[in-house]
C-alpha cells in the first residue's frame, strides 16, 4: 500500500508539474482564436470581466484549476474558464437545434504565461459545427452572430 501511495504522489507531482508547463504555452489549433497578451493573470481576467459586461453578454460559468490548487497549498500557473452566453441566443440556439444546447455557454480560457497572459477561445462557428445540418441556416447566422460578439470581447480584453 505504502509503494502504491508513493507512486500515486509521485504521479501526481509530474502532472501537476505538466500542467505547469503546458499553461505557459497555448498552441495553435484549428477552430481557435489565441490572444497572447502583456497583461498579468489577474488584469487581464478583469479586463475580460469587463469586455464581457460591456458586450451585454453574461458571465454564466467560470472555474480555475490554479484557485483550486492554490487552496490546497498547490501552486499552478493561473487559469481560468469563463463560460459566456446570453439567454435570447440560447433560446435561438435550442431552436434551431436542440442538441447543440450542449456546447453553451461558449468558453473563453485565461492562462498565464511568462511575461503576460493568453486569452484563447473556440469560435462559435466552430463550436456549432457538428450542427449545422440539423440547425441549418438558422444556427449558421446564429453563430456567425457570436463570431463577431466574440471577437470584440476578444479585443477589448486583450487590448487590440
Amino acid at each position: 500500500m505504502r509503494r502504491l501511495s508513493s507512486n500515486i504522489f509521485a504521479l501526481v507531482l509530474v502532472l501537476g508539474f505538466a500542467g505547469s508547463a503546458l499553461a505557459s504555452s497555448i498552441a495553435d489549433r484549428e477552430g481557435w482564436v489565441i490572444r497572447e497578451t502583456p497583461y498579468s493573470f489577474a488584469d487581464l481576467n478583469s479586463r475580460l470581466d469587463q469586455a464581457i459586461k460591456g458586450a451585454k453578454m453574461g458571465l454564466v460559468t467560470q472555474a480555475s484549476a490554479s484557485k483550486g490548487a492554490e487552496s490546497r497549498g498547490v501552486t499552478i500557473a493561473g487559469n481560468r474558464v469563463v463560460g459566456v452566453y446570453r439567454n435570447d441566443f440560447a433560446v435561438r440556439m435550442l431552436d434551431a437545434s436542440l442538441a447543440a444546447g450542449i456546447e453553451a455557454p461558449i468558453r473563453f480560457y485565461v492562462t498565464e504565461d511568462e511575461g503576460g497572459s493568453t486569452l484563447s477561445y473556440k469560435t462559435p462557428t466552430f463550436v456549432f459545427s457538428p450542427y449545422f445540418d440539423e440547425g441549418g441556416e438558422t444556427l449558421k447566422s446564429l453563430a456567425a452572430e457570436l463570431d463577431g460578439i466574440f471577437a470584440g470581447i476578444a479585443d477589448q480584453a486583450a487590448g487590440k
